[in-house]
C-alpha cells in the first residue's frame, strides 16, 4: 500500500467514525439533527460552541452524550451567581511538610480537562464569565503570575437558558465572539416529542462507548484545516461578513436599519473553518458555495449587535446574516 493509498484509508475511518458518532448523536437525541451535526463541525473544528435553549429540551444531555462518545477528559461546571474565578480556573493551597516548612502548591481547577461544560454561563457574574476568556483564546490559563497550557485538543461548550433574564448576566460582545457557532435548539414536533417521552419514560438505557480517541480529533482538525477554500469563496465570505455592517456599501436595507454592529474577522474565520469540517464530513476535499450557506448562520448569528429597532421589531439575526449573503452573492455575480 502507496503512503496516499494509507492516507486516503485513514481519511475513510475517521470520516466513517465520525459519521457514526453524528447518527448517535442523533439518535439519542430526536428532532435535533442540526444541532447534532453542528456540535461536530466546531469539534471538527477547533471552536468552542454556545448552546441556547430552553430548559428540558436536553442541551446538558446533548454534551454529555457528545463527551461520553469521545475519548477526552471531561469536566463540567455549573455556573451560578456566586461561583468565582478560582473555582474555574485553580487555587493555591498551603501545605506542611513533616518538618513544619509549609509552601504553596497549586491545585487546577476544572478548566484544565479537553471538554469543558459551562452549563448555564449566563447566571455567572462577568468577572467570572471572563475567566475563560483566555482559556477559549489561547489554549492557556495564567493563574498566579504563571501562565499553563492546557492540553489539546481543548473545546468549551456552554450553555444558557434564553427564557429566565432575572438574575442573569448576559454573555459580554467579546465573550460571544469567541464562540464558533452559536446553536439554537427548538421545541420539538408533536410525532418527535411522543418518541422522546416514550424512549426516555422505559426500563432501557444504552450505553454510549468512546468512538474517538484524542488522537483521532486532533488528526481531524489537522486535516480539517488543509482542505482548500477558492478565492472566489474566500471573497464570498470576506463580503458576507462586512455586508452585515450598515456601513457598508453592499449592506441589504435590513442590516441599515437594525443592526447596530456587524461581525467580527473571527465570524468569517468561523464560516471557514465551519464550512471545511462540513466538507471533510460530507466526503470532499473542497468547499463548496452550499458549505457557506448551511454554517452562515450559527457562525455569525450571535455577532450582531441590533439597535433598538432591530430589538423593537423582533427580526430573528438568520433573516438578517441569509440577506447579507445574499447581497454579497449579488455584488460578486
Amino acid at each position: 500500500m502507496t503512503d496516499l493509498e494509507a492516507a486516503a484509508q485513514q481519511v475513510d475511518s475517521l470520516r466513517g467514525a465520525i459519521t457514526a458518532l453524528r447518527q448517535d448523536l442523533e439518535t439519542q437525541h430526536l428532532g435535533q439533527g442540526e444541532v447534532c451535526e453542528h456540535l461536530l463541525l466546531c469539534l471538527m473544528a477547533s471552536g468552542h460552541t454556545l448552546l441556547e435553549g430552553a430548559p428540558g429540551l436536553g442541551k446538558t444531555s446533548l454534551v454529555h452524550g457528545l463527551a461520553s462518545s469521545l475519548d477526552l477528559n471531561f469536566r463540567r461546571v455549573q455556573f451560578t451567581p456566586d461561583l468565582m474565578p478560582p473555582d474555574i480556573l485553580g487555587s493555591r493551597i498551603l501545605e506542611m511538610e513533616e518538618g513544619g516548612s509549609r509552601h504553596f502548591s497549586f491545585e487546577p481547577g476544572p478548566v484544565f480537562t479537553q471538554v469543558l461544560l459551562a452549563d448555564e454561563i449566563n447566571r455567572a457574574t462577568p468577572r467570572t464569565q471572563s475567566a475563560l476568556l483566555e482559556a477559549m483564546q489561547e489554549k492557556q490559563v495564567t493563574v498566579f503570575g504563571e501562565t499553563r497550557a492546557l492540553e489539546e485538543p481543548f473545546m468549551v461548550i456552554a450553555t444558557q437558558n434564553p427564557i429566565e433574564m432575572e438574575g442573569t448576566y448576559p454573555l459580554p460582545e467579546a465573550q460571544l465572539d469567541r464562540f464558533l457557532f452559536k446553536l439554537t435548539l427548538e421545541m420539538p414536533d408533536r410525532e418527535t416529542l411522543a418518541r422522546i417521552l416514550e424512549l426516555t419514560t422505559g426500563n432501557e438505557h444504552s450505553v454510549q462507548k468512546a468512538a474517538l480517541a484524542r488522537e483521532d480529533v486532533c488528526e481531524v482538525r489537522r486535516l480539517v484545516r488543509e482542505i482548500p477554500v477558492s478565492k472566489e469563496l474566500t471573497r464570498l465570505v470576506s463580503a458576507t461578513v462586512l455586508a452585515t455592517h450598515p456601513s457598508d456599501s453592499r449592506a441589504p436595507d435590513s442590516v441599515r436599519s437594525l443592526v447596530r454592529y456587524g461581525a467580527s474577522p473571527r465570524g468569517g474565520q468561523a464560516i471557514l473553518l465551519g464550512s471545511k469540517a462540513r466538507a471533510f464530513l460530507r466526503g470532499r476535499l473542497h468547499v463548496t458555495e452550499d458549505d457557506i450557506k448551511a454554517v452562515a448562520a450559527p457562525a455569525l448569528r450571535h455577532r450582531l449587535i441590533l439597535g433598538f429597532e432591530g430589538e423593537a421589531s423582533g427580526v430573528s439575526p438568520d433573516e438578517l446574516v441569509e440577506a447579507a449573503l445574499e447581497a454579497a452573492r449579488s455584488g460578486a455575480s
